[in-house]
Formats: C-alpha cells, sequence, structure tokens
C-alpha cells in the first residue's frame, strides 16, 4: 500500500494527474468495499479525476468528481496511511464550490510521510511502481519496463545493488528530458538479459 501511495502522489505531484490512478487502482481494486482503506483510494482516484476534468474545462465532471472525492475521504483521519488529508479535503470543497480555480491556482500537493513525492525522490520500490503508469501515459511499450522492473527485483534479491536495471529505471522515472534514450537502452538491456536467460536454458 505505502508504494502505491507514495508513487501515485509523485505522479500526481509532477503534474500527470490522468495517469495517478493507475498507480492506486490495483490495489483499490484489491479492498474491501467500504473499508477505510477503500474509501482512501476511491477519494484519491477520484481526486486525480476531478483534477484532470478541472484542466480539460469540463466543469460539471470536475465539480461531481470533486464532491464525491469529498464523500469518501470524509471521516478519515487526518494523517490516514500517513497521507495528510485536511488540505486535499479543504481543496476538494474549493474545487467542487468553483471549479475555475484551477485557472488560478495550482492543484492541492499530495503530502505523504512529511514531504511532497516527486517522481525525483520515489525509492525503488515505488519507481517499480510508477514506471509502468508513466511509460502507459507517454506512449512507451510497457512491456520491456515490466521486465525490467523484474529484473530489478531479482537482480536486487540476489545482492546486486549495482544492477543496470535498477539504475535505467530510476533515470527512466526521473529524467524527463533524456526518457526516450534511457527507454532505449533498457529495451536493449532487456533483449540481452531475455536472450542470455533462453541460451542458458536451452542448455538443460
Amino acid at each position: 500500500m505505502r508504494n502505491q501511495l507514495r508513487a501515485g502522489a509523485a505522479i500526481y505531484n509532477d503534474g500527470y494527474y490522468h495517469a495517478a490512478h493507475d498507480a492506486w487502482e490495483d490495489r483499490w481494486l484489491e479492498c474491501e468495499d467500504g473499508t477505510d482503506d477503500e474509501r482512501l483510494l476511491h477519494g484519491l482516484i477520484q481526486l486525480a479525476a476531478a483534477v484532470h476534468h478541472a484542466h480539460e474545462r469540463n466543469w460539471v465532471g470536475a465539480v461531481g468528481l470533486a464532491e464525491s472525492a469529498g464523500e469518501y475521504l470524509e471521516g478519515l483521519p487526518g494523517d490516514y496511511r500517513d497521507l495528510h488529508l485536511e488540505p486535499i479535503r479543504g481543496y476538494l470543497g474549493a474545487l467542487a464550490a468553483d471549479p475555475e480555480v484551477i485557472e488560478r491556482r495550482p492543484p492541492v500537493r499530495l503530502e505523504h510521510d512529511g514531504e511532497v513525492p516527486r517522481l525525483s525522490t520515489l525509492d525503488l520500490e515505488a519507481t517499480i511502481v510508477a514506471a509502468p503508469v508513466i511509460a502507459d501515459e507517454l506512449g512507451y511499450d510497457e512491456d520491456p519496463i515490466e521486465r525490467a522492473c523484474e529484473y530489478a527485483q531479482r537482480d536486487l534479491a540476489a545482492g546486486d545493488d549495482d544492477s543496470r536495471f535498477i539504475s535505467l529505471l530510476f533515470d527512466f522515472v526521473r529524467e524527463a528530458d533524456a526518457r526516450g534514450i534511457v527507454f532505449q537502452r533498457l529495451s536493449q538491456h532487456v533483449d540481452r538479459r531475455a536472450a542470455r536467460e533462453s541460451d542458458v536454458e536451452g542448455l538443460f
């Protein structure tokens, strides 16, 4: 849950409002309906959608989603799951009352565990959640990204902290200006690793 929360918050805080829900949705679907975790994630998903609709000047959609998101988050502790909810609830109320507020000031930032997560500050586990979401949002092939995530986790478990897959995943998520080149390099390393593993399997 923590990794999904931080990844989604960082994606949102970096301005990928529409994409943020993808970091939260799988975990949300696993939650029992009506639990605090389900309400938190449902509210965050609708917050992201409300902000996205407001940016698109879909005022009716933004108002409806902001109202619904506020209802899901209502009653949760102010620091539930280390997420600072009071500013979020306040912003949702403002957005529901006047969706054009989006054109006068930036949306609320999501604060988790005493900081505002950004893509550049995510640790490896949250980066592994964020990387496929960013790939999908920006039109990159998700398959090599997902395989790189798998290889990075395997390497880390084997004690290889200097894994090329770990560093390339960090670069892909963090370095927007170099993302295309990083994706090419990452894809090449994935292909080489897959070919090497296939060759080894062919020996037995």
